[in-house]
């Protein structure tokens, strides 16, 4: 093989991720590794660079001219911070994106100056946890899980970019951080500078391009969070197109030619150039289909299942009390009655229902203002299901497009090369 790659490395919460890419967004090469073999705390800095430094070597030792490899980029999860010194030392464990602030008086001081649309809200939130570190001697920048492996390549532990920053407090229509954040007590001086996800932020350092034999000119380019990273994996990349993960719980996300933010459902967005990926969760999904069914039962009634019929039914199917999107109701309970005597029938109601909760997350998103859904994608668990992919495509009544990566290196690897082009280092 020949002609330019590029590099897209992802951290998860239990392992890291790399994929080779060439410019017609094809993967050639990967590699993966688990950060338990590396710390047993995944707390701990160093389980992550081990997991990043063994998948990316297994990624490259599929290329014999590394030359060839002109840029990369790292997505990580969203909200997880750590306290660095200028060289990049950690000063402390890291906190993860779902670990809580409990100091009352941190968090009410972001209650009372921070926006209501803004991400940083919450015990979980990026500015949380910049101002329970601020104080601690000889501290340099608070960054992000991201930012941190990033400098690694650069050298630098002082860049973020639009979508790690959001949930620190980081206005991305305005593209700055806003004036307010010192007001909660934050020492803005402490915050990364941020760039555009997938902008060119500095060439490899000698080091690291020694260490992995990448070439001296290579470009590392400004990431992403894994979950943004994630969507671009599918091929989604215009204003309208959807992507529906059937996972535990239904999560759907769009590309937006405007912002969206809706705190009452959980709904911000994230800027990815000049569009927007707005998206939210519901409590339906899997885990209602779980509740009644094995899942070697769901394939086996599922092949009795005719899609171009329909129950009648009307489920809103939930496990227990309670919604967030579309529709945000803490109380609401779930709609699951009558029962068919049929188990395949039973079945055949669930995907109705989850299918039009489905429908009605994207109305929703159209109706604060995003574009007609124009396309989905589907990603987890349920995508194989053909039975309730056809139901599905009827309720939405838009074409279902094909996936091309699950990966989320894979939409990293993405913005590595939006990043290339624009560094002139891929035509």
């Amino acid at each position: 093989m020949s002609g330019p790659l590029v590099l897209g490395i992802d951290i998860g919460t239990s392992g890291a991720r790399a994929v080779l890419m060439t410019p017609d967004v094809a993967i050639v090469a990967s590699g993966a590794a688990k950060m338990a073999d590396f710390s047993a705390d995944h707390r701990d800095p160093e389980g992550w660079r081990g997991a990043v430094d063994a998948a990316l070597r297994q990624a490259l030792s599929a290329v014999d001219d590394r030359s060839r490899i002109r840029a990369l980029a790292i997505d990580g999860t969203s909200g997880t911070m750590l306290p660095v010194s200028e060289a990049g030392a950690p000063l402390g464990p890291a906190m993860m994106y779902n670990d809580p602030v409990d100091d009352a008086a941190i968090l009410a001081a972001i209650a009372a100056h921070a926006p209501k649309e803004s991400a940083a809200h919450g015990a979980t939130s990026g500015l949380a946890k910049v101002i329970t570190y601020q104080a601690i001697p000889g501290v340099f920048r608070i960054i992000h899980q991201a930012d941190w492996l990033s400098g690694h390549f650069t050298g630098r532990y002082d860049t973020s970019d639009e979508n790690n920053a959001l949930k620190t407090g980081y206005d991305p229509v305005a593209r700055r951080w806003p004036d307010w954040i010192a007001a909660t007590g934050a020492r803005a001086e402490l915050l990364p500078r941020v760039l555009p996800a997938g902008s060119p932020v500095a060439t490899i350092t000698p080091d690291a391009a020694a260490r992995y034999g990448l070439p001296a000119d290579l470009v590392v380019v400004a990431g992403t969070t894994d979950g943004c990273a994630s969507f671009l994996a599918t091929g989604a990349d215009r204003p309208g197109d959807g992507v529906s993960a059937l996972g535990t719980t239904l999560t759907v996300k769009m590309l937006s030619d405007t912002p969206l933010f809706a705190p009452e459902y959980g709904l911000y967005s994230h800027r990815i150039g000049d569009v927007w990926l707005a998206g939210g969760a519901s409590n339906t999904g899997g885990v209602v289909l779980a509740a009644h069914f094995t899942s070697e039962e769901i394939a086996l009634l599922s092949q009795e299942i005719d899609p171009e019929t329909v129950t009648g039914l009307d489920y809103y199917p939930l496990v227990k009390d309670g919604e967030r999107f579309p529709i945000n109701d803490p109380a609401m309970k779930p709609r699951m009655s009558p029962r068919p005597d049929s188990d395949a029938e039973f079945l055949k109601a669930i995907f109705e229902g989850i299918a039009g909760v489905e429908r009605l997350a994207y109305q929703r998103l159209a109706g604060l203002g995003s574009p007609a859904l124009r396309s989905v994608r589907t990603v987890g668990g349920g995508a194989k299901n053909a039975a309730w992919s056809a139901i599905r495509q009827r309720a939405l009544a838009v074409p279902f497009e094909p996936v091309l990566s699950e990966e989320a290196a894979a939409g990293t690897a993405r913005l590595a090369l939006a990043g290339a082009k624009a560094a002139g280092v891929i035509r």
